[in-house]
């Protein structure tokens, strides 16, 4: 099979990625990030009363027409209200009810003046201005009116939208099942950290990167280990999840070495869909179907598993979920350091970029990790590409 493009690559996993349909009930509490599976509207006006914006008196303008600081109106007080509290009946016209923020506005009552605006005299309270009708007068509804449109079916929760939910009393709300998305490494060379290192062997981080970077981006994988490098049992194992996994990823075992199982594997398992892609790092990765569930195996070089998880994986789990947060945003902006390697295939760089300037470390092997960290860009160098000097406009992704 012929090696393909990145867009090629990533049009056919996005063919063979369904969206999740599946829905649940969750408490509201724990809806963050997902996808609201139903259009949430308002039942009721919110706020669900005319109330008080601010502490102070509440009663009828009339009673105050005329009112100056030389002959202030005079209005009996006939009680107290604070927030939460309702006033049963209705205010008289001459007659005033103190009150706090966010109080009912009972009835007979029209505005409310700012308790520092009064003087307090036997029962009584001097107000020494007109007020007007509505004037200091927050209304039922002012926020949201019953039948709004709250939030749209699709869309992926965010704390402000909790927020809104619970105020319209939202205790629950449906959203789409979770992705199911496992993770693997093989390889017998690798050990796990914490394990001791014996001679020949190396510690798994792409175990590490890949969850590490999944819970970053909302989702909760399910950390499979190590497999062996043994075509048999790594298909019995891999095809033991494709009715309990949406989307499998590995790392390792996709060249042409001796212990290179994932060839073998597809072939027990499933369906492959393409070998190899024409970027580096991490060209000779692997696409696949077991069942309904999809599988992408991935370079075993730490920064190319990496990269290759960043530019196939993301899209695809993009569409599983629904979630367009997750993927990557292409931008634009001027190189701070030469590039000195020339690029006679499409490459990947790691580095960082801030206002429109990536800036890039000095080491950038594949098999290399350290450099990577406290990098949020890949630059896209188009193949048949030189040395590019420092201050050349180029093309990127922010990860």
């Amino acid at each position: 099979m012929q090696d393909i493009s990145l867009e090629q690559a990533i049009e056919v996993l996005l063919d063979h990625t369904k969206k999740i349909e599946a829905v649940e009930e969750v408490p509201l509490l724990e809806s963050l990030g997902r996808v609201i599976a139903e259009d949430a509207v308002a039942s009721f006006d919110n706020p669900p009363f005319d109330r008080s914006p601010l502490d102070g008196y509440t009663f009828a303008a009339s009673g105050t027409k005329g009112a100056s600081q030389e002959h202030p109106a005079s209005l009996t007080i006939i009680g107290e209200e604070c927030a939460g509290d309702f006033f049963e009946g209705e205010v008289p016209e001459g007659a005033a009810l103190r009150l706090m923020t966010g109080a009912a506005i009972p009835e007979g009552c029209d505005c409310v003046v700012r308790q520092e605006d009064v003087t307090l005299e036997d029962g009584r309270i001097l107000v020494p201005y007109e007020l007007h009708h509505h004037e200091n007068y927050c209304f039922a509804g002012e926020d949201v009116r019953k039948g709004t449109l709250l939030v749209k079916k699709g869309t992926e929760l965010t704390a402000a939208h909790l927020g809104v939910l619970a105020s319209l009393g939202f205790g629950k709300v449906k959203v789409y099942r979770r992705l199911r998305v496992a993770i693997a490494s093989t390889g017998d060379e690798l050990v796990l950290p914490g394990e001791p290192l014996r001679p020949g062997k190396i510690y798994n981080s792409n175990l590490y990167v890949l969850a590490g970077r999944l819970q970053e981006l909302g989702f909760q994988p399910e950390v499979l280990g190590i497999l062996p490098d043994d075509v048999d049992e790594a298909a019995e194992f891999i095809d033991a999840w494709r009715d309990k996994a949406d989307f499998f990823l590995t790392t390792g075992g996709v060249s042409v070495g001796k212990k290179d199982i994932m060839h073998g594997v597809v072939k027990k398992i499933g369906t492959r869909l393409f070998w190899r892609v024409c970027i580096k790092p991490g060209a000779p990765v692997i696409a696949y179907t077991a069942g309904n569930m999809l599988g992408i195996a991935l370079s075993g070089n730490p920064f190319a598993s990496f990269a290759t998880f960043e530019l196939l994986a993301r899209q695809v789990l993009s569409k599983f979920s629904g979630r367009g947060s997750v993927r990557y945003i292409p931008v634009e902006g001027f190189l701070a350091d030469k590039f000195p390697k020339p690029s006679y295939g499409r490459r990947f760089i790691r580095a960082h970029y801030r206002h429109g300037v990536f800036t890039i470390p000095e080491q950038h092997d594949s098999g290399s990790l350290f450099s990577a960290a406290g990098c949020n860009a890949l630059i896209d160098i188009p193949a048949g590409t030189g040395p590019v000097p420092s201050g050349s406009r180029v093309r990127g992704v922010l990860l």
